[in-house]
């Protein structure tokens, strides 16, 4: 049912021309030179330490690795992680 609901959502985002990120609840990652990423749409944090943040999305778990990692901000839907990025992957 889950993934019938997930189809009829991503159709109606694709007719009305909305962003999938709102319409299907998915995690937006950006990520700006090797420095700083942020993720919206994050449903919590679940290890951190400065070499590995990883973080809890609908579409899985995101694990950020480098060095010097830190969190600079967190919202209730956006994190932002500073340090130097070395990978990022689910």
């Amino acid at each position: 049912m889950k993934k019938k609901s997930y189809k009829i959502k991503e159709t109606l985002s694709n007719a009305l021309e909305l962003p999938k990120d709102l319409i299907l609840d998915v995690a937006k990652v950006t990520l700006v030179g090797n420095n700083s990423v942020t993720v919206e749409n994050h449903k919590g944090i679940l290890e951190y330490n400065e070499n590995q943040i990883r973080v809890n999305t609908c579409g899985g778990v995101l694990i950020v690795i480098g060095t010097k990692l830190n969190i600079k901000s967190i919202i209730q839907e956006e994190i932002t992680i500073t340090g130097e990025i070395n990978s990022i992957g689910y």
